[in-house]
């Protein structure tokens, strides 16, 4: 039987020659002391909390409608263009066919998913990996 063994990741703390300098563009830069050194993370313990569980079920419940969702809207996409030549070359106007007002859709909605994501994230999983990060004494980098 094989014992895994946790160990934390550690960094080192940037060296520096003095207590100020001249930064970018002339401007002086006060530098703070390094970090105090944290104890290990369990991060089993986080992984079975179950502030952890009910975070990676709400990124479950968001993300996985939403990839369903776009995969069968670009399944249909790519099947149009293979199957239904007529309706994808269809001219809405001029040179503009279906098939090109469908294919700059998969763009837009693809910018729309990445925006939806990103409120989602700030509004209900940001805040959950905070309070756990500070449940685990984690101070944020």
């Amino acid at each position: 039987m094989t014992q895994v063994v946790h160990t934390p990741i550690t960094a080192r703390a940037p060296e520096h020659t003095g207590s100020g300098g001249t930064g970018f563009g002339g401007i002086t830069t006060q530098h703070s002391a390094p970090p105090a050194a944290q104890g290990p993370v369990d991060f089993a313990a986080i992984h079975d909390s179950p502030r952890f569980t009910a975070l990676h079920s709400r990124f479950r419940r968001f993300v996985f409608p939403v990839a369903a969702l776009f995969f069968c809207w670009y399944l249909t996409y790519v099947l149009l263009a293979a199957y239904a030549h007529d309706f994808m070359s269809h001219r809405l106007f001029g040179l503009v066919t279906v098939g090109l007002v469908l294919g700059l859709l998969q763009f837009v909605s693809t910018i729309a998913i990445t925006a939806a994501y990103v409120r989602f994230a700030r509004r209900n999983l940001d805040p959950a990996v905070e309070e756990i990060r500070a449940d685990a004494g984690v101070n944020r980098k």
